[in-house]
């Protein structure tokens, strides 16, 4: 398994990601780091956690993503961000996924958040997460992949590298990701397959805005060639 993790200016969370991969039960057969710009050090600290690192100068998390995984040299490649912890046996569960089903095209989970508690982890559980994906995959017809937390084949990879929007950093990756691969991939989700990710997008009212604003515009120019009516019809006679 490769494990990609698009990284600009984050040099502290990215060296705890490294750490918690290099505690995990079944270890990845590489870690691509792909700096998209950073100017904090990030690439020496992703050299000294043990993983490779890919350039990447166009700017936004499409272009950096996108790039780690036409870098990766697994049959399957995991994707997480910087400020995600993985617990020790996330590889050793993804694994087990796409061993125990030939046709999966992908597995993601949730994002948890421990520095909340109390009401405030309930209202990020129900309003961020739970929301993310029942209501992209309402409108997709199929699970989407949540950009922290997910693994998909290669071969699946490849199928759909052309098609994303890779150039547009005002999209979101992963809804964009699976705008395409729930065409022609099974999308799995493993609410069990749950990883601590930093609470940080809820103390800024502007970043949350414009992670709202984002998913319309993905939803807008990813989706333009089918409403969600003629997708659900699309899923309904495939999964016939």
């Amino acid at each position: 398994m490769s494990v990609v993790i698009p990284v600009k200016d984050d040099a502290d969370h990215v060296r705890a990601c490294l750490a918690a991969l290099a505690e995990q039960t079944v270890p990845p057969f590489e870690v691509i780091v792909v700096d998209n710009g950073s100017s904090d050090g990030s690439a020496l600290v992703a050299v000294a956690g043990g993983a490779s690192v890919v350039a990447e100068p166009n700017p936004g998390i499409p272009a950096a993503a996108s790039a780690g995984y036409d870098s990766a040299l697994g049959d399957v490649i995991a994707r997480l961000d910087a400020d995600s912890v993985p617990p020790r046996d996330w590889i050793e569960r993804i694994t087990g996924h796409f061993a125990a089903d030939p046709h999966l095209g992908a597995v993601t989970g949730p994002g948890v958040f421990p520095e909340l508690g109390g009401a405030s982890r309930v209202l990020a559980r129900t309003f961020y997460m739970d929301a993310y994906f029942v209501l992209v995959g309402a409108a997709l017809a199929n699970w989407p992949v949540f950009g922290s937390n997910f693994a998909m084949r290669s071969d699946a990879w490849r199928t759909v590298r052309c098609s994303v929007h890779r150039d547009d950093p005002e999209v979101h990756d992963d809804m964009d990701l699976s705008v395409f691969l729930g065409r022609s991939h099974t999308i799995r989700l493993d609410r069990d397959l749950a990883i601590p990710i930093s609470a940080r997008p809820f103390g800024d009212v502007r970043s949350m805005w414009k992670r709202y604003r984002r998913a319309f515009h993905t939803l807008r120019v990813a989706g333009r060639d089918a409403s969600s009516v003629r997708r659900w019809r699309a899923r309904l006679l495939r999964d016939r």
